[in-house]
């Protein structure tokens, strides 16, 4: 079982904040440090000192880091174009030396599409948007050296673009997508995806997404497409201690009003997320991504190292 840390810098964070839970993850034998791609909070605060990009940071980070792993879960869609999407990523992944990974998304938050002006489309568009992404980004990490990758759809457009750089990984950094959607997600991860995420449900939910994307791959040629054997992974919100107070202390963020659909966290003793990651592995989840709220909080970050992962030795 990979474990995985998930931050969401934009409840509120500096760089320095996140350069320090990096590197504490990395040091406490964590997987993959991942990070949200949004540009305003969730909630009324303004969660000072206000956004950090995504991919500027992990660029940073892949410079500060050795080991760990570095991605988002997810980048928008709506945020940026693809073409200049896979020349950053594929740029992060060199600098990494070969760390990095894509989640990807539709996009959903209206909110701060309106306040960045940044254009919303219909729920249909952005999804429409996301598969020729798909298919644009990957297309220009597979397309061999020295070659030339075009492209027409009904969003985007690329003319013999020389498909540079080229990332380290090949054919190219492993791609997340993710959601609860029952059609088009389940459609696009067995398409394109290496790692299918279902994020912050319950164990039954999540079994029943698995079940429908494996149905999904069964209508998909992968091998057709050179993509790597689809994982699926889990979203976990956590807020664990020592004693029932202070779990319920981590806890008190999930309680106020948000714009994100129910979840399903663990709150309560280390046992219980050994226990709940036990569940996840039960039904064919072989990596979880931990969302932990407070990335000012290293001591929650070195209590699941310390009383979690080695615990997690016999879970298959």
């Amino acid at each position: 079982m990979r474990v995985a840390v998930f931050t969401e810098p934009h409840r509120g964070a500096t760089y320095d904040d996140q350069l320090r839970f990096a590197r504490l993850a990395e040091q406490g034998g964590f997987d993959a440090f991942l990070r949200a791609d949004h540009y305003q909070s969730m909630g009324d605060e303004p969660a000072l000192p206000g956004p950090t990009d995504a991919w500027l940071t992990l660029a940073a980070l892949a410079r500060e880091t050795s080991r760990i792993r570095l991605g988002t879960l997810v980048t928008s869609a709506t945020f940026r174009l693809p073409g200049p999407l896979a020349v950053m990523v594929a740029q992060v992944d060199q600098m990494s030396g070969g760390r990095v990974e894509l989640g990807i998304g539709a996009g959903w938050y209206a909110r701060e599409h309106v306040s960045y002006g940044i254009p919303f489309p219909s729920t249909s568009e952005r999804f429409d948007r996301l598969a020729e992404q798909l298919e644009v980004i990957t297309g220009l990490w597979g397309t061999p050296s020295g070659g030339t990758f075009s492209y027409v759809g009904d969003h985007y457009r690329l003319t013999d673009c020389p498909a540079l750089p080229k990332p380290v990984q090949t054919p190219g950094p492993p791609v997340i997508v993710g959601g609860r959607g029952p059609k088009r997600t389940p459609e696009l991860a067995a398409r394109y995806a290496d790692e299918f995420n279902v994020p912050f449900t319950s164990v039954e939910q999540a079994r029943e997404a698995y079940e429908r994307v494996q149905e999904a791959g069964q209508r998909v040629d992968r091998a057709g497409t050179g993509r790597r054997p689809l994982t699926l992974s889990a979203g976990i919100v956590v807020a664990i201690g020592r004693t029932d107070g202070e779990a319920r202390r981590r806890a008190a963020p999930l309680h106020v009003k948000s714009a994100l659909p129910p979840e399903d966290p663990v709150v309560g003793s280390p046992q219980q997320l050994v226990d709940r990651i036990g569940e996840f592995a039960a039904i064919g989840a072989t990596r979880v991504h931990l969302r932990l709220i407070d990335l000012t909080d290293l001591d929650h970050l070195e209590l699941i190292a310390a009383e979690v992962l080695p615990r997690l030795d016999g879970i298959r």
